[in-house]
């Protein structure tokens, strides 16, 4: 441990199927571990206090930032670190933790968060973002009855920095969301939330992605656009990730000319952001402008998908934009460069499903050989890696 003395604050309730890998993934690091329980019943307590944890009882009051601010109140470290049953912090996390002047440099602190997708854990399958996850035990409070954050709003002049540290979030599976029926949890939540006035923008947000999660697209876009203008009328430009979401249901609803000509919007607002541009790459191919599409593809590339400042989805500015450029010159009958554009995406993410299946139909089509593309146009390193997956595939 460092000389800053460092605080885990958590809440939980009925948690015994995570609790101790998250509590084993910080255990070392931190000097407490404080536990704000809602009403556990399950063994979830018993293997905290195993970690030595500190228990505080609290009666739910349909309030996860409530739950929160009466755990970081007992808290008596110096710094606060906040995660759920559901995460745990990188193993690399722990060497090197504390080394660095940033818990002299800053007051609020982001950690590499990963949010896992899908019905299995695949490193091919998330979302990255960074996270306030630690702060200075000085005053601040958590706010929303869903989806808390910190209350920055009443903090002047805080230096906010980032440390490349991963928190790998297991929430999002398949098999958990529908274990715990967070769904209809979450909606009655912040349907509350509206109700009570409390950040209406980010409530009808998160409903639209509720909605979206479960397939009902119609409800999703209501809700996106009611955030969109609750934003607009606080006077606020509406995030990245409300854009985000809402091109993801134009997509996924198929009203492609309706979602070019907003996304072109979109862009001019955030120019950086390389999901808002792998969409409109989407978009583009199936409207069946493939030269656009590939070079708005070739963008993701050149912009990559380390900013951390925007919710990014896994692949966008690498291999998945790879895939779609292939996909786009199979069409153009450009049969080589897509053969040498889905190997650049294997050799990225050598078990990415959709690649392998791309590849499978371009070893079965009798017009160009895959063997001759590999030798001119990789290298010797390169062609091994890529042998061994197409051996693989022939297996």
């Amino acid at each position: 441990m460092g000389t800053t003395r460092l605080s885990l604050c958590m809440i939980v309730k009925d948690e015994e199927d995570c609790i101790a890998r998250c509590l084993d993934s910080v255990k070392d690091i931190v000097d407490e571990i404080l536990i704000v329980d809602t009403g556990s019943t399950d063994r979830t307590l018993e293997i905290c206090k195993s970690f030595g944890a500190k228990i505080e009882k609290f009666k739910w009051n349909g309030s996860f930032a409530d739950a929160r601010n009466y755990g970081i109140q007992k808290a008596t470290g110096d710094w606060i670190i906040w995660l759920d049953a559901d995460e745990e912090l990188d193993i690399a996390a722990q060497n090197g933790f504390f080394e660095g002047s940033h818990f002299e440099d800053y007051d609020i602190i982001n950690l590499h968060l990963i949010n896992y997708y899908g019905d299995q854990v695949d490193v091919n399958n998330t979302t990255d973002i960074a996270h306030t996850r630690l702060f200075r035990n000085n005053g601040i409070q958590f706010v929303n009855k869903m989806h808390e954050c910190l209350d920055l709003k009443n903090v002047s002049n805080a230096r906010i920095g980032h440390l490349d540290v991963k928190v790998h979030h297991y929430g999002y599976l398949n098999s958990i969301t529908k274990k715990k029926g967070k769904s209809d949890r979450n909606l009655k939540m912040l349907k509350r939330q509206i109700k009570d006035g409390e950040n209406v923008y980010w409530a009808h947000y998160f409903i639209g992605l509720e909605y979206y999660n479960m397939n009902k697209y119609q409800e999703a876009l209501e809700h996106v656009n009611l955030s969109i203008l609750a934003f607009l009328r606080e006077k606020v430009l509406p995030p990245s990730m409300v854009y985000k979401l809402k091109y993801s249901i134009l997509i996924a609803t198929g009203h492609f000319e309706m979602a070019l000509e907003g996304i072109k919007k979109a862009i001019l607002l955030y120019p950086d952001y390389v999901d808002l541009r792998f969409f409109r790459g989407v978009i583009l191919y199936h409207l069946e402008d493939y030269e656009s599409s590939i070079k708005s593809f070739k963008e993701c590339l050149e912009l990559g998908e380390d900013n951390r400042n925007y919710l990014i989805l896994r692949g966008v500015g690498s291999f998945q934009a790879w895939y779609y450029i292939s996909l786009c010159q199979n069409d153009l009958q450009q049969k080589e460069e897509a053969i040498v554009s889905v190997m650049k995406c294997l050799l990225i993410a050598p078990l990415y499903k959709e690649a392998l299946k791309l590849l499978t139909i371009y070893m079965n089509d009798k017009g160009i050989s895959v063997d001759e593309c590999l030798d001119k146009h990789f290298n010797e390193e390169n062609l091994k890696v890529l042998k061994d997956i197409i051996e693989k595939i022939g297996r």
